[in-house]
C-alpha cells in the first residue's frame, strides 16, 4: 500500500493538509483491504476521480490573487471538482475537489497553496441575562445599545415581538443556508441568542431582556435547521459582515458556534476570518465551547488571541454575585499555543430568552418553554451574546473605541472569581464597572 499515490502525497505535503483532510485522504484506501491486489491500481484511479472532498484552500499571501487564478484555471476542466466561493478576508476559497484534483493542485508550484483544510462541520454551542451582570443600572442611565448594531451569526432570527415592538430592530437579514429574504429561524438557537443580547422584554413587561434592549439586530443565518454548518459557510457570513459593515453599521458580531480546534494549527480559516473582522473595526465575541471541565477544550474560532472568548458562569438565578459558580460544561484553556483562554465569563445557565415557535428546538424541547413567548437554554452560546450586548453598551458610551479598547475595558473591569485563568480568564463580566472604568479614565 506504500505505493499508493494519495498516501505518498499526504506524506510529502503533511504540513499543507490539516489533520482531518489527511485522515480522509488516507481512508480512501480502506476498501482495499478486501480488494484483490490486481484490482488495486484501477480501483485507486476510480476512487481518486469519484470521491469528493469539501475543502478550503488557503493561498500564500504574497501573491494570493495569482495563486487563486491558477487554482481556478486548473480546477475548471476537472470533472466533479468545483470552486465554490472566494474569501478575501482569509486569502482562501472553498471548493469541492476529487482526490485526483487535490493531487494535481499540490503538484503544481504555480498554485502557491499554503494549506488545504477539510471543510468540517461547525455547530451551535448549546448544552443538553440576568441582572447579575449589572446592565440594568446602565439601562436606567440611558445606555441601552441605541445606535449600536449586533450581528448574530447563527440559525437565523425569528421576528419576535421583543425585537420588533415598538420599533422593528431587525435591521437586516442574510440567509446563507436557504437564501430566503425575510427573517426566520427554523432551529430557534439564533433567536434565543438575539434575545440574550438585545431582547427588550416587550412581552414580559421587561422581565426577560438582554443588556442592550435598544440595539439593532442583524440576523445572519449560517447554520441549518439542526444547528449545523460548515467552516466555509461561517467564513461566508463573516465576510458578508465585513463587506456590509458600513451599509448596516455592524459594530459587534456574536458567534455562538464553533468546531473542535486542531492543536497543531492556531490559525485556521475561522480564526483568520474573525481576526479580519476584528481588524475591520468590528468587536467579535465568540463562545468558548461546551466541552468542559477538562482543560484544552476551547473550540475554534475561540482560540483566536484577538477576539473576546466567552465562558459560562452559573448565576444561580440571583442578582447576588457572591454565589456564582463556573458552569461545569464551560470549556477551559489554555488554548492553542498556550494562549490564555477564555477571556471572560458571562451567565450561561438556564437563561430565559426568546422563543421561536415551531422551530426545531421548540418542538423537541417543549419542557424548556417559559410562559408563551420565552425559552430556557444553557451553554456558552448564551453567555456570548450577553457579553456582546455589554460590548454594545461600552461602544454606545465610547463610540470612538476600537475592538482592542472594548476588550481591554471588559477584561479590566471583570470580577476576579479566584479561579485559574484557564477557567475564568479575567473573571465575571460587569457591565456597570466596564462603563464606569471608561468614565474614570476620561
Amino acid at each position: 500500500m506504500l505505493g499508493f499515490s494519495m498516501i505518498q502525497l499526504t506524506r510529502n505535503h503533511s504540513t499543507k493538509f490539516d489533520k482531518e483532510l489527511r485522515q480522509s485522504l488516507i481512508h480512501l484506501y480502506k476498501p482495499f483491504r478486501r480488494t484483490p491486489c490486481f484490482l488495486h491500481r484501477p480501483f485507486e484511479k476510480l476512487l481518486k476521480k469519484s470521491k469528493k472532498f469539501p475543502v478550503i484552500i488557503e493561498f500564500e499571501q504574497q501573491d494570493a490573487n495569482a495563486a487563486a487564478n491558477k487554482v481556478h484555471e486548473l480546477v475548471k476542466p476537472e470533472f466533479r471538482s468545483k470552486i465554490k466561493q472566494d474569501f478575501q478576508c482569509t486569502c482562501s476559497c472553498s471548493a469541492t475537489l476529487t482526490a485526483s484534483t487535490i493531487e494535481k493542485l499540490m503538484n503544481d508550484d504555480g498554485c502557491q497553496i499554503k494549506k488545504i483544510y477539510y471543510d468540517r462541520e461547525v455547530n451551535a454551542l448549546l448544552d443538553v441575562a440576568s441582572p447579575s451582570v449589572h446592565a440594568e443600572q446602565l439601562n436606567e442611565q440611558g445606555l441601552t445599545g441605541t445606535d449600536i448594531n449586533i450581528a448574530v451569526l447563527d440559525t437565523g432570527v425569528h421576528p419576535h415581538q421583543d425585537l420588533t415592538e415598538s420599533t422593528n430592530r431587525i435591521i437586516a437579514f442574510k440567509d446563507f443556508i436557504n437564501d430566503r429574504q425575510d427573517p426566520y429561524d427554523d432551529n430557534g438557537h439564533g433567536t434565543h441568542c438575539a434575545g440574550d443580547a438585545a431582547g427588550n422584554g416587550f412581552l414580559s413587561d421587561g422581565k426577560y431582556r438582554g443588556p442592550a434592549p435598544e440595539a439593532g439586530v442583524i440576523g445572519v443565518k449560517v447554520l441549518n435547521r439542526m444547528g449545523s454548518g460548515s467552516l466555509s459557510t461561517i467564513v461566508s457570513g463573516i465576510q458578508w459582515c465585513i463587506d456590509n459593515k458600513e451599509e448596516h453599521q455592524i459594530d459587534v458580531i456574536s458567534l455562538s458556534l464553533g468546531a473542535a480546534a486542531d492543536e497543531s494549527d492556531c490559525n485556521d480559516p475561522l480564526v483568520q476570518a474573525v481576526e479580519a473582522a476584528w481588524e475591520s473595526g468590528i468587536v467579535v465575541c465568540v463562545a468558548a465551547g461546551n466541552s468542559g471541565p477538562d482543560q484544552r477544550t476551547i473550540g475554534t474560532p475561540g482560540i483566536s488571541s484577538r477576539v473576546i472568548t466567552v465562558g459560562a458562569i452559573d448565576d444561580q438565578n440571583t442578582d447576588d454575585r457572591s454565589d456564582e459558580e463556573i458552569a461545569p460544561f464551560s470549556s477551559r484553556g489554555p488554548a492553542c499555543g498556550e494562549e490564555s483562554k477564555p477571556d471572560i465569563l458571562a451567565p450561561g445557565v438556564n437563561i430565559i430568552s426568546l422563543r421561536a415557535p415551531r422551530s426545531f428546538l421548540d418542538k423537541t424541547n417543549k419542557s424548556s418553554r417559559v410562559e408563551s413567548n420565552y425559552f430556557s437554554l444553557s451553554g456558552t452560546s448564551m453567555a456570548t451574546p450577553i457579553c456582546a450586548g455589554i460590548a454594545a453598551l461600552v461602544l454606545q458610551a465610547n463610540p470612538e473605541y476600537t475592538p482592542d479598547q472594548v476588550k481591554q475595558e471588559l477584561l479590566q473591569s471583570a470580577t476576579d472569581r479566584g479561579l485559574p485563568p484557564y477557567a475564568q480568564g479575567a473573571g465575571y463580566v460587569d457591565a456597570k464597572e466596564a462603563v464606569t472604568l471608561d468614565n474614570n479614565e476620561q
